[in-house]
């Protein structure tokens, strides 16, 4: 019996569903039927008839472009990820040479610069009872209680990075006097047991870090600097 054959009964009507049905069921049948497709013609968005094949071609051709597109963007993003990884490789190798907070402020500011496109970067640290500050780097260290910790509480309580402009106020507890340059930044929190503070990445340009960002990378950039700090500044 042939798929014609298999049809329903030719003595009642058929609709659209049914033949749309038998043909998606059986998709070799205008292979067995092909004198079929010079006659069949399908709208065009321009409003010509079209043969079904050319509407097809058509078809295959958007589905192929919309691949390769979606193609594109995979690799893309995999040459980012590439790209990160490879600076957050020289980042963490510039941790492992630091023997100081001098060390550490240096070459995190040397990475940052070359491997990240930031222009300013400040380290402030909690002092806790844990933490052995080291007098050559007063402006490093802040108090518990210092005031101007407040307009980062929501920052420390939720512990994510926050990005896009800050407030002046931030700004200049931050960065001190080039405070007014900075048009846009990433203030990442570092909760450690032994080690509560704040990273800031700042940057001249207002588009550089933005509220959409994903904080993944960011949040390891804190993990990888704050173990070294904890290493270093951690009483025995």
């Amino acid at each position: 019996m042939t798929d014609i054959e298999r049809l329903p009964d030719s003595g009642s009507a058929l609709d659209s569903q049914q033949v749309a049905d038998f043909l998606y069921e059986h998709p070799d049948f205008f292979h067995e039927h092909e004198d079929l497709l010079e006659h069949l013609y399908v709208p065009h968005p321009t409003g010509k008839a079209v043969s079904l094949i050319s509407r097809q071609l058509e078809m295959f051709r958007k589905k192929h472009q919309e691949l390769e597109n979606q193609l594109a963007t995979l690799i893309e993003i995999a040459h980012e990820n590439d790209t990160v990884f490879s600076r957050m490789h020289e980042l963490t190798l510039a941790m492992l040479e630091s023997q100081s907070l001098d060390d550490v402020c240096v070459n995190l500011d040397h990475v940052l610069s070359e491997c990240f496109n930031t222009d300013f970067v400040a380290i402030k640290i909690i002092r806790t009872h844990d933490v052995s500050e080291e007098p050559a780097h007063e402006a490093v260290f802040v108090a518990p209680e210092h005031p101007e910790l407040k307009h980062f509480y929501s920052i420390l309580s939720r512990n994510q990075p926050q990005c896009g402009h800050i407030t002046l106020a931030q700004a200049r507890f931050l960065f001190a006097d080039q405070a007014e340059q900075v048009r846009s930044c990433a203030i990442i929190p570092m909760a450690f047991t032994q080690l509560e503070g704040l990273l800031a990445i700042g940057s001249r340009d207002e588009n550089r870090f933005h509220a959409s960002m994903g904080h993944l990378f960011l949040t390891q950039m804190s993990e990888i600097i704050g173990t070294r700090l904890i290493a270093m500044l951690t009483e025995e």
